[in-house]
């Protein structure tokens, strides 16, 4: 049986399914159409639309009928599980190898924790560009009880979410736990939303902070992973007992203080716009850059824009001046 590749379904969504949908309504499709071009005898380059219609021929959508000299459609339903099956098959095989493979490098990861080797690495280990995915899926693979993240949200690649949904759900089928923070404007984004769906409805927990925070993964709460300094190519691994402890009572702190990224309660959504107001007046009172504050947030510099632009509505100011005289004259300092 043939195996289907990206590139076969590219060809099948651009040019077979429409060709498809064509011989559907016109009761078929003329075996001289020009559109099919040369067979490729001869060395002749063969047309878009005629490797299309090979593809679904192969596939069983359509057949050429000798009596009426034209390509007729077929019922996709045995396509399906043609297609869909091998594929499922193969998936299902690959997670098997996947989780048998992490069994054994987390056996030797073991195995080296115990040698004078790994004592001789240190508490703290230097991490930088390249090598910072395999540290951090080699730890996720080893984890056996928790893993606690924080994930400010400066829109993060929806491909490094998708890799992130299937790391987590067998972190999650292994039994373990995954708590994870966000700040509260994560919620706008579809691919955030789409992996808290996936990995919530395997047992993890999400919430979401206002304030701002850097990036954080714990693992067991016996390694940390953090950036060092500004620079996010270039990591920190930290093993040192004390300061994991200490940067898991910073995170349980912010995580007692969050909200159910899943909670949509009118009262609950009502609260963090409060929130963000509080935050934005703190940011103007500090005198914070647009871009900083923007940072701070989690959000663009025009949404923050935005959220001045309301400020300045509700306390009737026409200029950022005039807002910053209105608040100072009613007290305000951004923590009611």
């Amino acid at each position: 049986m043939a195996a289907y590749d990206a590139q076969d379904r590219q060809l099948f969504e651009k040019v077979a399914a429409p060709l498809y949908e064509e011989m559907l309504a016109g009761a078929g499709l003329p075996a001289d159409d020009p559109r099919l071009g040369h067979d490729g005898a001869g060395g002749e380059p063969v047309s878009a639309v005629r490797r299309a219609l090979d593809l679904l021929a192969e596939l069983g959508l359509a057949r050429l009928d000798p009596e009426t000299d034209r390509w007729l459609p077929e019922d996709p339903t045995s396509s399906v599980a043609r297609v869909v099956s091998p594929l499922g098959r193969e998936g299902a095989r690959l997670l098997e190898e996947s989780a048998a493979w992490s069994s054994t490098l987390a056996t030797l990861g073991q195995a080296w924790r115990r040698t004078p080797q790994a004592a001789d690495v240190g508490p703290f280990t230097y991490l930088r560009a390249e090598a910072i995915e395999p540290f951090l899926a080699a730890l996720v693979a080893e984890c056996q009880d928790e893993a606690l993240t924080a994930q400010p949200q400066t829109g993060r690649d929806p491909k490094l979410l998708a890799v992130g949904i299937q790391r987590d759900t067998a972190l999650l089928e292994r039994g373990a736990r995954i708590r994870t923070l966000y700040q509260h404007s994560a919620r706008r984004s579809s691919a955030t939303r789409e992996y808290v769906a996936e990995v919530t409805a395997r047992g993890a927990e999400v919430r979401t902070l206002d304030e701002f925070f850097n990036r954080m993964i714990v693992i067991d709460r016996r390694v940390a992973l953090i950036p060092s300094g500004d620079d996010l190519s270039v990591a920190l691994a930290v093993r040192e007992p004390s300061v994991v402890a200490y940067l898991v009572d910073v995170f349980e702190r912010s995580w007692a203080r969050a909200r159910p990224f899943t909670s949509r309660s009118a009262t609950m959504l009502k609260d963090i716009a409060a929130e963000q107001r509080a935050m934005t007046l703190r940011m103007l009172i500090e005198g914070h850059p647009d871009p900083v504050s923007a940072k701070r947030l989690g959000v663009s510099p025009r949404t923050y824009a935005g959220y001045v632009a309301d400020l300045k509505h509700e306390f009737e100011a026409e200029t950022r001046f005039q807002l910053g005289y209105t608040i100072g004259q009613r007290g305000l300092s951004g923590e009611e």
